[in-house]
């Protein structure tokens, strides 16, 4: 366990950070604080539930295990947790392009936890407070400390927000709403109305989760069986590769009667009976949502996936619902093998307060409050990876403010969590963002395999990883470039190509990477004409391949990215008055005043801005620049 340690304030006990909040986002931050050589605080209501998995026990997935892999490359912990906790690993869309490829990880809840736990413990630089966060501490427009629910004072030089669905946490379950941001805990309130009193603007947005199975009582045998891969994949470079046992996961559906059952129940459901007036996440609807959404379907989906290992805990992921109790366990009743299912808990949907992202800069400090940063799901954003990445950036950006150095902004070109950043502070989503891979333009370059060589530059230069891990990294690249050069170099005849011969006919012989450009070819064709491959690491050999196979349409991304850097680097002075720039519809000058954007490349891509905006903005800055020259 955390050990914890009640302050009082003296000048003995000032902070460097305080992080209010102990989730993915707060842990990555006071972990990444801690590498900086910054003392922090860790506020939370329970120091035992660091990072804990408060819906499904999985990392990763499509477009999300981009994120993980970025963090881990910046020396973050959540790769690494889920490589500990792991009891199934998958890779998704590998019959796609790589730019698509995407690990995930099923973990055991508790270990993932433990592992976080015990990781904070051993940081001398973090102190764990366990307090219910109650008001923001301001002078001049500054923040210089926090209060928490008790009276108790901590002072600190910077705050980053973390609080996730506690922030005026409620809890739906059918008629009934119980204060709380997780299942029998408590919420903040307070800090709410603290943040109301500074001036933000504040909403509310809503998230669900399924009812928890006794696995005992289900009938796996009727229900299609979805294994581990191997080798494993692990997300961490940094963790031994060891085999090891994994779980199933079951594949299952709903049926006609589970259908009647949720619609005639419908009105009964908090997101139906109009208890809940707040925006849900549209990618991960409810099971209710689901029947009124595609009324034309009889059937959908249910994975069936274990919580752990010496746990009959069962998670029925795509059964997300917020009616009656005995409603749900009525309606669960007649999926496919859970005739006899009974519940370890109930699912429930919960409402809490975010503020609208154009609130903050693209360094997560808000614009109102200075040092105040805000970093997970009160920036309006869902899931675990997502809030882990904001959680990072924001604890490097506010010790590099500290220090009095230049800010750390990924763009959209360098990484996912580029892609999420400005997302949120060009775009504020009223709804609850998620990663996707469609949202990024430049995916090509962006892909799971070369996540350290995009950022370990400046994870090194900002000291996040060690330079043991930046020679790994070094190592690796060396020897996948020894790989490209020995896939060119070696020949094969093609009269040994079996079948594959009839593809060139003009040809004597090939080189290996010959084949790799080959449409529909990949490393396992290869396999039987390769006998100098043994000795390579897998790493290298996929690596060398997708450099091998897609140069083509790499190079074409490398010039896209060209073009698109030439728009960032044109810098908006952040005390341009867009009021008195003529030409600009009332709109875009509104807009612009909301959002502030920092370049005409992210003016560009606020919603509703025209080329003309743009072509406005673009002859102010040239005025303004030789103005100012």
């Amino acid at each position: 366990m955390v050990q914890l340690i009640r302050l009082r304030l003296t000048q003995d006990y000032d902070f460097d950070i305080i992080i209010i909040g102990g989730g993915h986002a707060g842990v990555e931050a006071a972990l990444a604080a801690a590498r900086m050589g910054c003392r922090s605080a860790l506020m939370t209501m329970d120091a035992g539930k660091l990072a804990l998995m408060s819906c499904n026990p999985a990392i990763g997935g499509v477009g999300k295990s981009h994120i993980v892999k970025e963090i881990d490359a910046l020396g973050g912990i959540m790769g690494k947790a889920a490589d500990y906790s792991g009891i199934q690993f998958r890779r998704l869309n590998l019959s796609r392009g790589p730019a698509v490829w995407s690990t995930r990880v099923q973990c055991d809840r508790r270990d993932y936890n433990q592992f976080i736990c015990d990781t904070i413990n051993a940081t001398p630089e973090i102190t764990v407070i366990e307090a219910l966060a109650g008001a923001f501490l301001v002078e001049n427009n500054k923040i210089v400390g926090i209060a928490d629910e008790s009276g108790e004072k901590y002072s600190c030089h910077s705050v980053i927000v973390c609080t996730g669905t506690f922030l005026g946490g409620l809890i739906h379950i059918g008629n009934t709403q119980t204060p709380a941001g997780r299942f029998k805990e408590e919420a903040a309130y307070r800090l709410s109305e603290s943040l109301d009193s500074l001036g933000f603007e504040l909403g509310r947005l809503k998230t669900g989760t399924p009812p928890r199975l006794d696995g005992s009582t289900i009938d796996f045998g009727v229900c299609e069986v979805q294994p581990g891969d191997t080798p494993i994949p692990f997300f961490s470079p940094d963790r031994q590769a060891t085999e090891r046992q994994q779980v199933s996961c079951y594949l299952t559906y709903t049926t006609a009667e589970t259908k009647r059952l949720v619609t005639e129940n419908m009105t009964t459901s908090a997101m139906f009976s109009g208890e809940i007036n707040s925006t849900g996440p549209r990618y991960c609807p409810s099971i209710e949502d689901k029947f009124f959404r595609f009324a034309h379907k009889d059937s959908h989906q249910i994975f069936l996936e274990p919580e752990g290992n010496g746990t009959d805990d069962i998670y029925p992921n795509g059964f997300s619902t917020s009616l009656p109790e005995e409603i749900q366990l009525q309606a669960m009743r007649t999926v496919t093998g859970l005739e006899r299912v009974e519940f370890r808990r109930p699912g429930y949907a919960v409402e809490y307060d975010y503020c609208p992202a154009y609130q903050i800069k693209q360094t997560l400090e808000t614009k109102r409050v200075e040092n105040l940063y805000f970093a997970g799901q009160i920036n309006g954003t869902s899931g675990y990876e997502e809030a882990a990445g904001q959680g990072l950036m924001a604890a490097v950006n506010a010790v590099l403010k500290l220090r009095g150095e230049e800010s750390f902004i990924l763009d959209r070109s360098q990484a996912y969590i580029g892609v999420m950043l400005d997302d949120l502070v060009t775009r504020s989503t009223t709804e609850p963002y998620r990663m996707f891979t469609s949202r990024a333009e430049h995916r090509l370059a962006l892909r799971e395999d070369n996540a350290q060589d995009r950022l370990f530059a400046v994870a090194g230069k900002h000291g996040l990883v060690s330079s043991g891990h930046i020679g790994r990294l070094e190592r690796l690249q060396d020897e996948t470039q020894t790989e490209m050069a020995r896939l060119e170099k070696t020949r094969v005849s093609v009269a040994e190509l079996g079948e594959l011969k009839k593809r060139f006919p003009r040809k004597e012989n090939l080189s290996l990477a010959d084949l790799l450009r080959m449409p529909g070819l990949g490393l396992t064709d290869i396999e039987q004409f390769d006998s100098g491959r043994n000795g390579v690491s897998t790493p290298a050999k996929e690596r060398a391949a997708i450099r091998i196979r897609y140069a083509g349409y790499i190079a074409k991304q490398d010039r896209e990215i060209a073009r698109f850097k030439s728009m960032e680097s044109q810098a908006i002075p952040g005390s341009l008055d867009y009021s008195e720039l003529r030409g600009l519809k009332n709109e875009a000058r509104e807009k612009f005043s909301r959002f502030r954007p920092s370049s005409l490349g992210q003016a560009g891509r606020i919603e509703g801005i025209t080329s003309g905006d743009i072509a406005v903005l673009a002859v102010a800055l040239k005025r303004w620049k030789s103005v100012t020259s």
